[in-house]
């Protein structure tokens, strides 16, 4: 960690499995409280109509078909990659336990499947799914992705998320206590949030027993709502250069054990609105890379938050 800027996903991999490793998007054919009426029906203010698993395989597909595609996507770019079956469309513990037990043990099933990642809510996480994914746990190399997006009830409130802070925090403790390893989703470049707003947000997760965390620009797509307070100019897309420096910051502030699984994301190019400097991803990375060795920023630089308390497998 000394000599690089960051704890990187790379290197944690490389450490888990002591190879590369490779993630196949998966979609179990779940829906969301934030769509079914639970407690909304039109996403969050981000969202598209197709949800977060926009790259995901097909769920007209069985899972076992799904990830055959994805094997034979990344076949030509790694030799015997670690597979990790990812469940990322909507909300992935948002299902009867038997059915979400049935699509697990198909994934595993696999050739060549070591782990599982499982994007969800905090607020879908019952007493019975806890279990289940304790017992996953046991058997394999598990992942649970929480979207918490920000600290800030306020913000929350605007993007519709759907939950207050207290939600998000009882469920990390409660995935703690079985050493259930959680990556935070944190979205940059929220409606009326600051530098100080972001941070927060930081500080906040330091202050949990997580071991990941995503940090996703926000981006602007044609079927989402943001689009239209992004079309009448209520909403104005961080530029490069902030997102940069933003990011940098998080970096700075975040606390040295926690592994960055994303610096930046992929916007669908075909209903991406804003910001289409993001669509350069290698770009924006290297402009970070060079940015963090400039200003001689590591991460934990500013961070007064030991790693007290963490819980790994």
């Amino acid at each position: 960690m000394d000599h690089k800027p960051y704890r990187s996903l790379n290197e944690y991999y490389r450490e888990i499995f002591g190879r590369k490793a490779a993630k196949i998007s998966l979609d179990g054919g779940y829906t969301c409280p934030n769509r079914d009426g639970s407690c909304g029906t039109r996403g969050c203010l981000f969202c598209s109509a197709g949800g977060s698993g926009d790259f995901a395989e097909s769920a007209a597909l069985s899972i076992s078909e799904q990830i055959a595609q994805g094997k034979a996507q990344t076949a030509d770019k790694w030799k015997d990659p670690a597979y990790i079956a990812y469940f990322q469309a909507f909300t992935n513990t948002y299902a009867p336990v038997a059915e979400l037990r049935q699509k697990y043990e198909e994934a595993l099933s696999c050739e060549g499947i070591e782990g599982i990642s499982i994007a969800t809510r905090a607020d879908c996480l019952p007493e019975d799914v806890l279990e289940l994914l304790s017992e996953l746990n046991q058997k394999t190399q598990l992942w649970v992705e929480l979207g918490l997006q920000t600290s800030d009830e306020a913000s929350a409130l605007r993007i519709r998320r759907g939950y207050p802070l207290s939600v998000f925090e009882d469920a990390v403790h409660r995935l703690a206590e079985r050493r259930i390893p959680v990556v935070v989703h944190v979205i940059l470049g929220l409606p009326q949030e600051d530098r100080e707003t972001v941070l927060h947000t930081i500080d906040c997760i330091n202050r949990l027993p997580v071991q990941g965390i995503k940090l996703q620009l926000l981006h602007v797509l044609a079927d989402s709502d943001l689009a239209a307070l992004y079309h009448d100019g209520s909403y104005t897309p961080l530029t490069k250069e902030a997102y940069i420096a933003l990011t940098a910051d998080c970096i700075a502030h975040l606390r040295k054990d926690i592994v960055l699984h994303r610096l930046t994301g992929d916007g669908d190019r075909n209903t991406l609105l804003a910001p289409l400097w993001s669509l350069r991803k290698r770009d924006v990375l290297n402009s970070l890379h060079k940015y963090l060795k400039e200003n001689e920023i590591r991460q934990g630089k500013y961070c007064k938050i030991p790693a007290e308390g963490l819980q790994e497998k």
